[in-house]
């Protein structure tokens, strides 16, 4: 059976007294494949210094040279860990792409329970789902996250913003076609709906053993905004097309207004008491409906012209033909058991 690849991409921002350990966990599961004869390789672990603010860039150009399979970029400045992420994407070349954060809160041992999980459920993206409530050991930090993907999925009428976690496996294929298109203001994780619509999550524990012990973390508030903006900017919000809807029903009521008032100027004068008023009510109502209704229609197509901008494909094709060596390798062990 042919062998499928694996690719494991980590931003490194301050990562310096961690990265060691990692390397090591993930050398343990790389040889643990090979003894296994499991039909799937870990071709490389790329790391990406992203403006690195310790020693990180240097313990990455060790373990760079002491292992051939550990791949070392560099930044020219720090762009925040969502360009780190895509920029790793882009160097890959697994038939699979992992992402995994560099302070261990990702176990690199539970990647193949997310391979597991895909190929059984036909699924191009797999994220860890976090069997907590408290990732981070705080309160504020795990609520705040939470609520805002909630709000998120309202808006966009995205059900699978809830699942979106830095640690995820993806097909290599959609993942760097994901990759290539991001610009600047484009949200990752909101792209790779673009590509695929087979997104699952698999639940495991997680827990930011860093934030929870130091109170530290690589998104201060400023970053966690610019996030939040990414992830707006790239969504298609659902209240445009509301508020055209609202324009058409407030133009159409007017409409109504004016027939029903006028029939009642001509049957019953005396009903309307105050003169001018009624037609005060419609001519506001009218107008108000128009501009709504020429409002939306601009929003949408800004949306349109907005999403074109980001990239959104027309189509993609895929390949999904190689999941079969695993299955049936999956399938074999099942059934020895």
């Amino acid at each position: 059976m042919t062998a499928l690849n694996l690719s494991i991409v980590v931003p490194v921002y301050a990562g310096e007294s961690y990265l060691e350990r990692l390397v090591d966990e993930i050398e343990k599961v790389r040889d643990a494949w090979k003894s296994q004869h499991i039909p799937i390789s870990l071709l490389e672990l790329i790391f990406v210094d992203d403006g690195a603010i310790d020693g990180s860039a240097k313990v990455m150009e060790r373990l760079s040279l002491d292992r051939p399979w550990v791949i070392s970029l560099n930044l020219s400045r720090n762009f925040g860990q969502h360009a780190a992420t895509i920029a790793g994407v882009l160097h890959s070349s697994g038939d699979w792409v992992v992402t995994l954060d560099e302070d261990l809160q990702h176990p690199p041992e539970r990647i193949e329970e997310l391979l597991r999980h895909a190929v059984t459920t036909n699924a191009d993206v797999v994220y860890a789902q976090p069997a907590s409530t408290e990732i981070h050991g705080k309160a504020w930090r795990d609520q705040s996250s939470r609520s805002f993907k909630r709000l998120m999925e309202w808006l966009t009428g995205n059900p699978t913003l809830r699942q979106i976690n830095s640690f995820r496996l993806m097909r290599g294929e959609i993942a760097r076609a994901t990759a290539s298109v991001c610009s600047h203001n484009t949200f990752f994780d909101i792209a790779l709906f673009w590509f695929t619509q087979r997104i699952e999550s698999f639940e495991m524990d997680l827990r930011d053993e860093r934030f929870a012990t130091t109170g530290s973390s690589g998104y201060n508030f400023k970053r966690l905004l610019g996030h939040a903006q990414k992830m707006l900017f790239s969504s298609q919000l659902r209240f445009l097309a509301f508020g055209l809807w609202i324009g058409v029903a407030l133009f159409v009521c007017s409409i109504l207004s004016g027939l029903y008032f006028t029939v009642l100027r001509l049957v019953s004068p005396a009903a309307i008491g105050v003169e001018g008023w009624t037609s005060l009510f419609v001519m506001v109502t009218m107008s108000a409906g128009v501009l709504a209704v020429m409002l939306g229609l601009c929003l949408q197509y800004l949306a349109t012209l907005v999403l074109k901008a980001h990239g959104r494909p027309t189509f993609f094709t895929i390949d999904r033909s190689g999941d079969h060596v695993l299955k049936a390798w999956y399938d074999a062990q099942d059934n020895t058991e």
